[in-house]
């Protein structure tokens, strides 16, 4: 039977994409892969691995080293036009040192797909998220079918689905469980409606391009959805589709292994981690609001940040806000409200996450729910206070209020608002039942089971990989 010894894995290129990825290649190294994860060179840049267990190896992509107008649209030119050439001599050179058992791919990712198929390479998918939204995205041509959205992806209301502007959607379509999905949960609602359709069409183009893949790796516990679920029909083709839930992803806290300098590579970057744990040792176990809305997603309005702003001056109570340094999240901050609030809270451009997270003084999490994040607070044990921005992190955020219990959504980012979330998530009976329920969360998703469920599905994985490049 044919060794299994080397996969390049192809993430999108977004820090909450890359993180699980190279976690996975970590582990796939334990198990004798050799991982050669392959990055756009502008974010090969930010990414340092001193473990010789790990490849990093950079695609090319057409942006100048400093070029700032990269968004969602013109990274995705990129890898439409500039990266699949440049993959495809990536792989065949590898391809001629020895070989290449898979070619894993970010399903976002999905214009490497053809890159493996035209190299004879096999390929997977790799769900980076929770399986609920991939169940989401791939029942688009039901949703079609049923008349919930256009064939565009807009919602088309009907009188006996609408709910306060808002279809409810049919729950056997896409999970299993309690969760009470609408249309404005759809993750490529974002933005205004000619951003609606491109990204719809995007969601399309993934579909088109998967729906032969023979598995997919999915970033979450395998009892997220009340059942361990191996074998899906497909939705667009004829084939079996064999899912392996791998996740939750994560590093150790000490594993430093592979390092992210998301300061500029900030000399400082150090010290910059070293001020804000100084300033947590200070503080009393429960008080903090810890803020942080991700890297990858743009700023939060002006007026939103002047409103959080003085919800966290009002609350009374010790703040940790990461706030990026560029003028468009910072102009909302009030005048002079550094200096004012210096001793009571902390806005920092950049944190050290899962190190802030582990410390008792922690008390909540404001947070965008995004996945990495979701799992991270659920690992330490923190409630959370959601208000999604975009993409998943609707979905998301409704398992984590209303299926799981272990937050409370904020209905906009208005003073009272935030005020009352605070204070509810923060001290009460509320409070403690949440908390509750977050303790009992981290068991099962990380409990000593989940870890060998885990492990035993990702050993699977590389079987049927073995299995197949022996046929």
């Amino acid at each position: 039977m044919t060794q299994v010894t080397s996969m390049v894995l192809v993430p999108y290129p977004a820090h909450g994409h890359i993180t699980p990825m190279l976690r996975l290649a970590r582990a796939l190294r334990s198990l004798g892969i050799t991982s050669i994860v392959a990055l756009p060179d502008f974010m090969h840049r930010n990414y340092n691995s001193t473990d010789d267990q790990v490849i990093i190896e950079p695609i090319p992509s057409g942006f100048k080293e400093n070029d700032d107008a990269k968004d969602f649209f013109s990274i995705d030119a990129s890898m439409e036009k500039i990266m699949p050439g440049n993959l495809e001599r990536i792989v065949r050179e590898l391809e001629f040192a020895g070989g290449v058992a898979c070619l894993v791919v970010d399903l976002l990712a999905s214009w490497a797909v053809g890159v493996g198929q035209r190299c004879g390479v096999q390929v997977a998918g790799f769900w980076p998220a929770m399986f609920a939204t991939y169940r989401v995205v791939f029942a688009i041509p039901e949703l079609i079918l049923n008349g919930f959205i256009s064939e565009c992806g807009i919602p088309i209301l009907h009188h006996h689905h609408k709910i306060n502007q808002d279809i409810i959607l049919e729950r056997d379509l896409l999970t299993s469980n309690q969760a009470k999905l609408s249309t404005k949960d759809l993750p490529w609602l974002v933005g205004e409606p000619s951003s609606q359709k491109s990204r719809f069409a995007f969601w399309l183009r993934v579909i088109n391009r998967t729906r032969s893949l023979p598995w997919i790796l999915i970033n979450s516990f395998p009892k997220e959805d009340n059942n361990k679920i191996t074998i899906l029909p497909s939705l667009l083709s004829n084939h079996q589709l064999q899912t392996f839930h791998v996740g939750p992803l994560m590093l150790s806290i000490n594993d430093k292994k592979i390092l992210m300098n998301n300061i500029n590579n900030s000399s400082n970057k150090k010290e910059h981690d070293k001020s804000i744990i100084q300033w947590l040792e200070k503080q009393e176990p429960c008080t903090v609001i810890y803020i942080s809305f991700g890297t990858w997603v743009g700023p939060i309005a002006k007026e939103k940040i002047i409103e959080l702003a003085m919800a966290l001056e009002e609350a009374k109570r010790p703040f940790l806000w990461v706030l990026k340094e560029e003028k468009q999240w910072r102009e909302g901050l009030p005048e002079g409200y550094l200096d004012r609030n210096a001793k009571k809270g902390k806005v920092v451009a950049w944190a050290p996450q899962e190190e802030v997270l582990k410390f008792q003084a922690v008390g909540c999490y404001l947070t965008h729910c995004g996945w990495n994040s979701t799992m991270e607070a659920i690992r330490h044990e923190k409630r959370l206070l959601c208000y999604p921005i975009s993409g998943d992190q609707f979905v998301n955020c409704n398992y984590i209020v209303g299926v799981w219990g272990i937050g409370i959504k904020l209905e906009g980012l208005e003073r009272g608002v935030i005020l009352d979330g605070i204070e509810k998530i923060m001290v009460g009976r509320e409070a403690e039942m949440i908390q509750k329920k977050v303790s009992e969360m981290k068991v099962r998703v990380m409990g000593d089971e989940e870890i060998c469920a885990t492990a035993s599905n990702l050993e699977s994985f590389v079987e049927v990989v073995r299995e197949a490049n022996s046929g």
